[in-house]
């Protein structure tokens, strides 16, 4: 008799879909690099200013939302005020929803507490020239207001008025961060990134041309923990482990039915010779 390996794919559904809807609560270890970026959020006064870059491709995007909505939310609870931008064209309208959404629920006011530029292409042009002048670089707003006429853009003239960058990054757009913006104006840089990329990162870390590493759905899991606050990121630490014991479950199971197998093959060719 073979087993349905159509049960296979079901059991892996489960173990994804039920801790998504309802939640297990895993435990997490908050590594020394999630934490480092919390302190920095943690010691930006009220009223200082993050600039937030959402330097991603869609296809990252069930990975570098949790992120961004962690380390949004610990903004807008310490009282500081977000510039969101895109450099990448797929990430324009995404980092428009992911701002406008945590800003609504946090019960922040557009154009004061926070506000959306929208996308500009030739990205290293772009961080060079905000270092000069925001507005010649984003006449306006995503949705056409002129910058110099919202509250916060009058107040936020260049990278002098920026405590600090997140770039919520798949690729490599923190490198350009880091080398324009960190390099030239002093600028202070934190990189949210997918979990592949952080590796890739380490080295300006370690050298300090970074304020800190935020990564992938482990990072946004223990984030949200620091919080207090268990969301995406929570859950999908939970699918994923859940997914996990389960693989290695079923990789058990065949081979203990396999083994049996065997040893019911060889007593059977030991019982006829």
């Amino acid at each position: 008799m073979r087993f349905d390996r159509r049960y296979i794919f079901l059991a892996i559904a489960v173990a994804v879909a039920v801790p998504m809807l309802f939640p297990i609560g895993l435990p997490v270890a908050v590594t020394d690099e999630t934490r480092q970026v919390y302190d920095r959020i943690e010691n930006l006064a009220p009223g200082d200013v993050v600039m937030f870059s959402f330097d991603h491709e869609a296809s990252s995007l069930p990975e570098v939302r949790p992120l961004a909505e962690a380390v949004l939310t610990h903004c807008f609870r310490r009282g500081v005020k977000v510039i969101g931008l895109a450099l990448f064209a797929e990430g324009a309208a995404v980092g428009y929803d992911i701002l406008k959404d945590v800003g609504e629920r946090e019960d922040k006011t557009y154009g004061e507490d926070y506000l959306y530029l929208g996308y500009r292409p030739q990205y290293s042009a772009a961080i060079l020239g905000m270092g000069e002048s925001i507005a010649e670089v984003f006449p306006a707003d995503y949705d056409q207001t002129p910058y110099e006429e919202l509250p916060l853009g009058q107040r936020v003239k260049s990278y002098a008025d920026i405590e600090l960058v997140v770039s919520v990054a798949d690729g490599s757009l923190p490198t350009y961060w880091v080398e324009y913006a960190q390099a030239r104006y002093g600028q202070r840089i934190v990189a949210a990134l997918t979990a592949v990329m952080v590796t890739a990162y380490n080295p300006y870390l370690e050298a300090g041309q970074l304020d800190g590493i935020l990564g992938g759905l482990k990072g946004a899991a223990e984030y949200e923990k620091l919080l207090g606050q268990p969301a995406a990121g929570t859950r999908g630490m939970d699918a994923q482990s859940l997914a996990h014991l389960t693989i290695a479950i079923l990789i058990i199971l065949g081979n203990i039915i396999a083994f049996a197998r065997w040893r019911r093959g060889k007593s059977g060719k030991e019982g006829d010779a």
